[in-house]
């Protein structure tokens, strides 16, 4: 690779400064675009569901709330060359810790003079085999074109939220909104909610909530293994709404409830709203194609995206998928032809297909993901992710759902890269 071959890499969350970070190690000159004017993505917490991502400050950019605490130990969530600090002896920590460590992160690897704050990415098209990028300063209200070699997509999947379409809902006449802007418990003191969903949000959100709020109905469609909510007397479990009124909701089993306020915790769509038409992507239903091992744009291989897959431990996603391209675009290997890719992405989608997955969960990974991560090893050399982190998986998956009052208890300590030991917290 030349030393003067240019990259651009929209987002400076933790996707973005990774691939920041791997970009320069390997003589890119690269420059992050981050659209809010600070870094962290996703982990910055503001206190009104705002903050200063564009002029008239209109869209909320994070979904971090008050007092929220990850949902996986840290030993998961950090990249193999840059520890969390050993005096924390915590594993389930807070959110403002997580951001502390993305900004340690990025001044440890001199990220920082390479990131240029408060600029949105408009437009996103090749030109004369390059990409062109067109920039707003969202300060200043001017547009800027830059041209590129290397583009790398690390915008996030989780700023727009998506909700369900369920009969009725045009009239209900109680508060709605959506878990993406929910911010502080005590705003539902002696209401009642209705808490759509029970993923990690909806269980978490409904541990915040439950001190303060008059009664919550926790509607899911989790049946057969439906979470533990006993220790939160005033939590009532109902199943999936079927049917919208003016003050409450009829459920799949016949009964009613009303309630005074509505949480959606039921996730979010995939939007890249800056990419033009000449990318030659589809991007519908959460679903961008065609993609090479869900990163690499086919018809433009030049074009990659660091973070699609979900249900993985995005850390070290993250950090495989970045070496995983950077071993083509050093050119230390060769890309598959275009028609090879394509017929390995037709395989994976067949192989989804019959597992009974809809297109829509194309990039959902969830239990596989260290197969993901054994194809990206196996393919081009790099060195997976560590054992010691599967078998982490199998010690603190789905305890949201049937530990959640006790699971932050734990706390793990990583030995080597094959082994840890496990302790409550306070104990010596």
């Amino acid at each position: 690779m030349s030393a003067k071959s240019r990259c651009c890499v929209v987002g400076a969350g933790a996707a973005g400064l990774c691939a920041l970070k791997y970009a320069r190690e390997y003589g890119m000159d690269t420059v992050a675009y981050e659209k809010c004017n600070e870094i962290g993505g996703t982990w910055v917490y503001t206190e009104e569901g705002v903050n200063e991502c564009d002029a008239a400050a209109e869209e909320v950019h994070s979904s971090m709330y008050a007092g929220l605490r990850t949902n996986l130990p840290k030993e998961v969530m950090d990249f193999p060359d840059f520890k969390y600090p050993a005096t924390m002896r915590e594993s389930y920590i807070l959110a403002s810790d997580v951001l502390k460590y993305f900004q340690a992160y990025a001044q440890h690897f001199n990220l920082l003079p390479h990131i240029k704050l408060q600029q949105e990415v408009i437009r996103v098209r090749p030109l004369h085999g390059q990409w062109e990028v067109l920039t707003l300063d969202l300060k200043s209200g001017i547009y800027a074109t830059e041209q590129f070699d290397y583009i790398f997509i690390c915008n996030g999947r989780y700023a727009t939220p998506s909700y369900p379409k369920t009969a009725g809902i045009e009239l209900y006449k109680g508060h709605k909104m959506h878990s993406h802007v929910f911010r502080k418990a005590d705003t539902f003191k002696d209401a009642t909610v209705l808490m759509v969903g029970a993923g990690r949000s909806g269980m978490d959100i409904t541990h915040h909530i439950y001190p303060y709020a008059k009664r919550v109905y926790l509607s899911h469609h989790l049946q057969e293994k439906p979470p533990i909510t006993d220790f939160m007397p005033n939590v009532v479990q109902k199943p999936v709404v079927v049917r919208y009124t003016e003050n409450g909701a009829i459920f799949k089993d016949g009964t009613q409830a009303n309630f005074t306020h509505i949480i959606f915790c039921t996730g979010y769509s995939l939007t890249i709203p800056f990419l033009s038409a000449d990318c030659n992507l589809h991007v519908h239903d959460n679903f961008v194609y065609p993609l090479y091992k869900h990163c690499i744009n086919i018809n433009h291989p030049t074009m990659c995206f660091i973070g699609l897959p979900i249900y993985a431990y995005p850390i070290q996603l993250f950090d495989m998928q970045m070496r995983f391209v950077m071993q083509y675009y050093s050119r230390k290997l060769q890309l598959p032809s275009a028609e090879d890719m394509l017929v390995d992405t037709e395989h994976d989608l067949e192989e989804r297909r019959a597992r009974g997955l809809p297109r829509r969960k194309a990039h959902v990974v969830g239990e596989r993901q260290f197969d993901y991560y054994d194809e990206l090893a196996a393919l081009t050399g790099i060195d997976n992710v560590r054992p010691v982190i599967k078998k982490l998986s199998k010690s603190c998956g789905g305890k949201f759902l049937y530990d959640l009052q006790n699971y932050r208890k734990t706390a793990f300590k990583v030995i080597d890269d094959h082994s840890f030991v496990q302790f409550k917290l306070g104990e010596v």
